[in-house]
């Protein structure tokens, strides 16, 4: 079954780290582009980094820029999203989201085949 499950979150105090992962199941993401979304109660759904399995090219939202890194390990399936120097207002539901050939409606549009269930992280200050 076509799967995709992020996890990693959790609770970190303000200027801590967290590594969050996707991981793919049922297909690989060789042909996807996967990204990162993050969503607080009563605000719309915010992009947060985007990686094109094509040539590796990444996207990143200004407010996570120089922060947050995202990368893929191909033998895993897997995409992280490195997070370091982590403010109050990253705390959010994150969640991946895998499209096809589609970096560009990931990105401008969050449209995507795939959604992870969500992993809550919460940085406290």
């Amino acid at each position: 079954e076509v799967q995709l499950v992020d996890s990693g979150g959790g609770l970190v105090q303000a200027g801590g780290s967290l590594r969050l992962s996707c991981a793919a199941s049922g297909f690989t993401f060789d042909d996807y582009a996967i990204g990162w979304f993050r969503q607080v109660p009563g605000k719309w759904r915010e992009r947060v980094s985007c990686i094109n399995s094509d040539d590796g090219s990444t996207y990143y939202a200004d407010s996570v820029k120089g922060r947050f890194t995202i990368s893929s390990d191909s033998a895993k399936n897997t995409v992280y999203l490195q997070m370091n120097s982590l403010k109050p207002e990253d705390t959010a539901v994150y969640y991946c989201a895998a499209a096809r050939f589609g970096l560009l409606r990931l990105w401008v549009r969050s449209e995507a085949e795939y959604w992870g269930q969500g992993t809550q992280v919460t940085v406290y200050s």
